[in-house]
């Protein structure tokens, strides 16, 4: 059943409400315990650096492989709301599973299992809020669906850096379990009605769908420019956080959860700023000057961090990674939307697309932690700045504005 545009504003309403619900109380799910789970295993459980990176780096490689397919069936899957809410309760359920064994393979196989379950979950909000709003207020909603993210995952990292003395590592855990059960009710929050789905996967008014979705990123420069420089961008971020949290907790002994949620505190208190910001001007502005800023953010971050080991320089620093990571993640859906328009194959697109970012993700973390164990963390950074520099330049060099792109600029398949 698809809704009419303007005739039910009321339950249009609702449902921006229920995503606002959403959007907050996924920020403890959407990527699992994060840079928690390398602290916790470095800390409690003697882990080095490379078993660490190795690890988590097996544990995503699942999901990186199974984005495209797992993107094209959230396309075809009518009860969006029933999926997102299964695939967030896997993620807790595998989160919560690794203390019960942390060696390396049931850790790995963890991360396998929540990876297949969690690249399911971006595509699926965005597609559920791109079948609310439609492609004309997209931006807007994805903006305030990351700008409520970063708010709630700066909550959650405040109650981990008060009760992290009083309650130790078993506060992750508690959270983690209450945000999931929440995350899978909000999901139903969402009234079925409001959510066209049609335009929840790109489709336009009265078109077929376009070729598979490898076809609509091969047919597409643009598309490929920017799964190319992301996976640069990834690489570059993917490890930064994770090598931060580690090493002030080499440095202050005991301390290891407080100063990640430190670190996190202040990149949220710049992401929620810069992805309102997306919200407010990707429409007016374009969405390559903002995608620029966020390269650049991250070459400097990598490269202030080389400064001091300094407890306080460090979580400074990490203010950098809220310009970065705020507005990446506020318009990465933005841009696959131009791109994808009236294909059909929006959330597949994001997954194809996810694919290539997530090689520099889990890149990342594999050869950071190798770097740091043979050459020492100012190195790591060093190597991690210059992936970003590479990846801005390659950017300004070569992608387009997209806000205005044409409907399904690919051919469609002949019946």
């Amino acid at each position: 059943m698809t809704p009419a545009d303007g005739s039910d504003a009321g339950l249009r309403r609702r449902a921006e409400r229920a995503l606002d619900w959403l959007s907050i109380l996924l920020s403890d799910v959407r990527y699992g315990l994060g840079a928690y789970l390398g602290v916790y295993l470095l800390t409690e459980h003697g882990w080095d650096e490379a078993g660490i990176g190795l690890a988590l780096s097996l544990g995503g490689l699942s999901g990186l492989l199974a984005q495209a397919p797992l993107g094209a069936f959230v396309d075809w899957v009518r009860a969006k709301r029933a999926l997102l809410a299964v695939c967030v309760l896997v993620v807790t359920a595998a989160c919560l599973a690794i203390p019960l064994a942390p060696r390396f393979w049931p850790v790995a196989l963890a991360g396998v299992v929540g990876s297949l379950a969690g690249c399911m979950i971006t595509p699926a909000l965005a597609a559920i809020s791109l079948g609310v709003v439609r492609q004309a207020r997209f931006a807007r909603r994805a903006g305030r669906n990351e700008a409520l993210f970063h708010l709630g995952n700066a909550g959650i990292n405040l109650i981990i850096l008060l009760g992290a003395g009083a309650f130790g590592p078993p506060l992750l855990f508690w959270l983690m379990a209450a945000t999931g059960l929440a995350s899978a009710a909000a999901s139903f929050a969402i009234p079925r009605a409001a959510i066209d789905l049609d335009a929840a996967r790109g489709l336009e008014p009265g078109a077929g769908p376009c070729p598979s979705p490898w076809q609509v990123l091969a047919g597409s420069r643009p598309l490929l420019v920017f799964a190319l420089c992301g996976a640069l961008f990834h690489f570059a971020n993917g490890a930064m956080l994770g090598l931060v949290a580690q090493l002030l907790a080499r440095q202050n002994a005991g301390q290891g959860l407080a100063f990640t949620a430190a670190c996190a505190i202040a990149a949220q208190a710049t992401m929620v700023p810069m992805a309102w910001l997306a919200s407010r001007k990707a429409d007016g502005w374009g969405r390559r000057p903002l995608l620029l800023l966020a390269f650049a953010a991250l070459a400097l971050r990598g490269w202030l961090y080389t400064w001091s080991h300094e407890a306080p320089w460090l979580i400074a620093v990490q203010l950098l990674d809220g310009i970065g990571a705020g507005l990446i993640g506020a318009l990465y859906p933005v841009v696959i939307a131009d791109l994808t328009r009236g294909t059909g194959h929006f959330a597949a697109a994001q997954g194809a697309v996810g694919t290539i970012h997530g090689t520099g993700g889990i890149l990342s973390g594999a050869v950071a932690g190798m770097v740091v164990v043979s050459a020492g963390y100012d190195v790591a950074f060093l190597m991690l700045a210059g992936s970003a520099a590479l990846g801005g330049l390659l950017f300004w060099g070569l992608m387009p504005e997209t806000k205005d792109s044409p409907a399904c600029a690919v051919p469609a398949v002949a019946a």
